[in-house]
């Protein structure tokens, strides 16, 4: 199973959206095993987004990241990684198809509701990021046996 972050931005926060969210990754079949609220600060954004520290759009990033507190989740399932970012549609949420979370929630390419993880090997550098191994509740799902086959968990 692959583990993958979440981050619920400011906007999901304010526009009250975060149960939807949520449910959506639930409803898919994913499992929740770390959460929490957090109030992100410029240090830890620097490391977040190092990436696109020198791009004329980091200040605003930076600056609606802190606007209020987040949302962090650790969702984990078969192909965690791929799914979730399809489930978010594209970064830019204008160009993002109805369906997907950016595109039934936002339009902007900042405001977008929710970050994820590209890559197996940046979850696991996110998660290192804003989780600690006590942070992860590990149990079982009666359900596992209705949504994956015996070879995918």
């Amino acid at each position: 199973m692959e583990r993958t972050l979440v981050i619920l931005k400011p906007g999901c926060l304010q526009r009250g959206l975060i149960g939807e969210v949520i449910s959506r990754f639930e409803k898919r079949g994913l499992k929740l095993v770390a959460m929490k609220m957090v109030q992100l600060d410029e240090e830890i954004l620097k490391v977040h987004y190092a990436h696109l520290l020198d791009r004329t759009f980091f200040p605003w990033l930076r600056d609606g990241m802190m606007a209020a507190p987040v949302i962090l989740c650790c969702w984990e399932g078969y192909s965690a990684v791929q799914v979730v970012r399809d489930m978010a549609g594209a970064t830019k949420a204008s160009k993002a198809v109805p369906g997907t979370i950016r595109g039934d929630y936002s339009l902007s390419a900042q405001e977008n509701i929710v970050h994820t993880s590209d890559s197996l090997e940046n979850a696991e550098i996110e998660l290192k990021r804003f989780f600690v191994e006590s942070d992860y509740c590990e149990y079982k799902s009666p359900l596992d046996p209705f949504k994956y086959a015996p070879d995918e968990y």
